[in-house]
């Protein structure tokens, strides 16, 4: 069996644990090979999925960061055709809040949230996705033909 380490601050520690034995852990151990199997579940049932989606990518940093916010934002930037739009709050003195409406193939808005996500300095990243259909329609007679997501059911 190989042995992990990682570390946890106080805060993070103490709500893990409640979580762990309130689910009826014994010990922290069994916890996260739980987490990393039901990540790995996940990560292995989404890799199959094809097509486009409509997302929403929600995250907190901590703008106090070196160079975190403009390496954000270049980020998304380097991804302008997956971005519909981004909401930037600013929650308390430390942190922020910014969720980016996203649109593309499944694969490149996985990608970019997970970029994101995995970006030193991120806390707290979710991606809510919701796969579409994108279609041709022309809508009324006079308009010329044009893409419409529509979302699967």
């Amino acid at each position: 069996m190989e042995r992990l380490t990682i570390s946890l601050n106080d805060q993070l520690a103490e709500q893990f644990d409640v979580v762990m034995h309130n689910r009826g852990y014994f010990n922290r151990s069994e916890a996260v090979r739980d987490l990393i199997r039901d990540l790995l579940d996940t990560v292995h049932s989404e890799e199959h999925v094809e097509g486009h989606c409509i997302a929403t990518l929600s995250y907190i940093y901590s703008h106090h960061e070196s160079e975190l916010a403009s390496s954000l934002t270049a980020v998304q930037h380097d991804h302008h055709d997956l971005t519909l739009s981004t909401m930037h709050v600013h929650m308390d003195h430390d942190n922020c809040l910014e969720v980016a409406v996203l649109s593309g193939t499944i694969k490149n808005v996985k990608k970019f949230a997970n970029h994101i996500i995995a970006t030193r300095g991120v806390r707290h990243g979710k991606l809510h996705l919701l796969p579409v259909d994108i279609m041709q329609k022309q809508c009324i007679p006079e308009s010329l033909p044009h893409a419409h997501s529509v979302a699967l059911a």
